[in-house]
């Protein structure tokens, strides 16, 4: 089988940020799949395109048995809002042109993920002309997240997406959606029908946290940073209006006369700002640390006490797993919760850490503070999150599941790896 996937935010094999696609593609090259990745030269939280993509609208790599055409995206992204919106299309049209003139050869599917929700389109197209099943990926509701939020405020805006979003979802052969969440909002209120979706959400990465958990050197690595008698919660992510880490700031302020620090690790367009309003507040138990790729981040959450995952107070978010929840759940690491719905439901449900309202001081105080009188609590609620995510969310599992769903929907049926290979060749 040969797939091309679109996907904005692929990351480069250094790069830190959610590798989940990344992950994904590995393991369906690994079951005798031929992916072609078309995926932008902007990282999701970077300013600018590396040196080797300055003044070149296309370069083609290779991301072990992945080929990958980087494609332009506009380096306005990250700016402002108009400089994020003509980076979603610069990448649509960029990788449309890619998709028609620079990949060689048939493809027997093409995937989609999202957001931005506007590379759907060059996804359709691309199907129509290669005559190929479409299948579109929902990983956040969008325009809902971006208006609840205030970053997508222009009327006019705001009714083309919808209008992009109701055509894709009518034009889509497939529809996967992370959380159930989703696939209720889909079926109950966009009216997609059941028949296209299915549910293949986050996942956590076991093929690199299992092998840390046996050889990582925690005590050194803490010594080596300053973490020596502190009690670590960490959050990685991005810094970004959606996050509005503002509310760890505040936490770390009442929680000052503890042994509590706050590592933030993460770029996004709010760093700047959260980094001087922490210097205004005089907070000495936050630190910000600059992103780092994935081994190092599974380090960093191993030397930690907890992982918190941080999201604004809107009702959009009450439907989205966060993508480091998982992350946690691997390093046997307790998750301060402060998303509600969903993401809320699936830490009580595993027992793995507890929920705290977002932007609510007074429960970040009174709920770590409860952590601190209770370390046998850190142990108990990291071993069952580690066991709830080996038994529901592993990625690998996940990854060969959701090709034999674009199997079916291909072939009418599931195929063996020997099928698989014979049918790419």
């Amino acid at each position: 089988m040969k797939i091309l996937l679109i996907h904005q935010y692929f990351l480069e094999e250094d790069d830190p940020g959610g590798s989940r696609w990344n992950e994904i593609t590995k393991q369906w090259t690994s079951q005798g799949a031929e992916v072609t990745v078309l995926g932008g030269m902007m990282h999701y939280n970077g300013s600018e395109k590396r040196p080797e993509y300055k003044g070149k609208y296309y370069v083609k790599k290779k991301q072990g048995l992945v080929d990958v055409w980087r494609c332009h995206v506009s380096e306005s992204y990250n700016k402002n809002f108009l400089g994020r919106l003509w980076g979603y299309f610069s990448f649509m049209f960029s990788a449309l042109w890619a998709g028609l003139f620079k990949t060689k050869g048939k493809f027997d599917v093409v995937v989609v993920t999202s957001p931005p929700l506007f590379v759907g389109i060059a996804g359709y197209l691309l199907s129509r002309i290669k005559g190929v099943p479409f299948v579109f990926e929902v990983r956040d509701l969008w325009p809902e997240s971006a208006i609840d939020t205030g970053v997508l405020k222009n009327k006019l805006v705001i009714k083309l997406a919808y209008w992009v979003e109701d055509f894709i979802y009518r034009k889509a052969a497939l529809i996967n959606v992370l959380t159930p969440a989703f696939y209720n909002t889909l079926r109950d209120k966009k009216s997609v029908p059941v028949e296209k979706l299915i549910f293949v959400p986050n996942a956590a990465d076991f093929s690199l946290s299992d092998h840390l958990l046996e050889t990582f050197d925690r005590e050194a690595f803490r010594k080596e940073r300053g973490l020596d008698g502190r009690f670590v919660i960490t959050y990685v992510g991005a810094h970004g209006v959606a996050n509005h880490l503002e509310q760890i700031l505040e936490a770390g302020k009442v929680l000052e006369d503890t042994p509590v620090l706050f590592q933030l690790i993460g770029q996004g367009m709010e760093k700047a700002r959260l980094q001087s309003l922490a210097a205004s507040m005089n907070v000495k138990n936050v630190r910000f640390l600059d992103a780092v790729p994935k081994q190092e981040v599974f380090k960093y959450i191993l030397a930690s006490e907890m992982g918190a995952s941080v999201l604004k107070r809107v009702d959009t978010f009450k439907t989205v797993y966060s993508n480091k929840t998982f992350d946690y759940m691997a390093c046997k690491k307790p998750i301060l919760m402060a998303i509600d719905g969903v993401s809320r439901e699936l830490v009580e449900t595993a027992e793995a850490g507890c929920y705290v309202e977002p932007e609510n001081t007074e429960a970040y105080n009174t709920i770590i503070r409860a952590y601190l009188n209770d370390p046998g609590r850190i142990i108990r609620e990291g071993e069952s999150g580690f066991n709830y995510a080996k038994k529901h969310f592993d990625r690998q599992v996940l990854a060969d599941r959701y090709l034999e769903e674009i199997q079916k929907k291909i072939t009418g049926k599931i195929l063996s790896t020997h099928e698989l290979v014979q049918e790419s060749n």
